[in-house]
C-alpha cells in the first residue's frame, strides 16, 4: 500500500469522486507528526471573532427568547408538565406498592384491615335506609364544598 499522496493525484481527483482546488488546503501524510494540518488561512483569527461574537449575541437574547417562548406557550407547558407530573407519580406510587407487596407479613395485613374496613363501612352507612340518607347528605355537603355550588349544610 502507498502511503505518498502526490499533489496531481488531489488536483485530478480520486477515484471517490471529490475534486480538490487551487483554493482548498493540500493535505499529505508527509505532514510533521503531532501537527494538525490548518484548514484557515491567516484569517482565521477574525473568524474565531466573528463565531464568538454571534454566540455572545445569541446568549444575550436568550433570556428575552426564553421568556417569550413561555408567556407564548405557558398552558400548553403546563398541561404537559402535569402530564408528566402525573405519570412520574403513577409509576412511583406502583413501584412503592410493589416494594410493600415483596414484604412477607405486611400485604396480608393490609389485605385483612382493608376487609374489616369495608365491613364496618357497609355495616356503619349501607345496611339501614337512614344510615344511607345519612350518607347520601354527607357526600352532597362534600360534593358543594369541593364544587363551590351552593351552601352547605352545617
Amino acid at each position: 500500500m502507498n502511503t505518498d499522496v502526490k499533489e496531481s493525484e488531489f488536483a485530478e481527483g480520486n477515484s471517490d469522486g471529490f475534486t480538490v482546488g487551487a483554493d482548498s488546503p493540500k493535505f499529505g501524510v508527509d505532514s510533521e507528526p503531532g501537527m494538525l494540518p490548518t484548514l484557515f488561512n491567516q484569517s482565521s483569527g477574525d473568524q474565531w471573532k466573528q463565531v464568538a461574537e454571534r454566540v455572545y449575541q445569541f446568549l444575550a437574547g436568550l433570556p428575552e427568547f426564553v421568556s417569550e417562548f413561555f408567556g407564548e406557550y405557558r398552558r400548553p407547558l403546563i398541561t404537559l408538565g402535569l402530564i408528566f407530573g402525573s405519570i412520574v407519580s403513577v409509576k412511583l406510587t406502583l413501584a412503592l406498592l410493589d416494594a410493600i407487596d415483596d414484604i412477607p407479613l405486611l400485604a396480608p395485613t393490609f389485605e385483612l384491615i382493608g376487609m374489616v374496613f369495608t365491613a364496618w363501612f357497609i355495616y356503619r352507612y349501607l345496611w339501614k335506609a337512614s344510615n344511607r340518607q345519612e350518607l347520601a347528605s354527607q357526600l352532597n355537603d362534600w360534593k358543594s364544598q369541593v364544587l363551590g355550588s351552593g351552601t352547605p349544610k352545617s
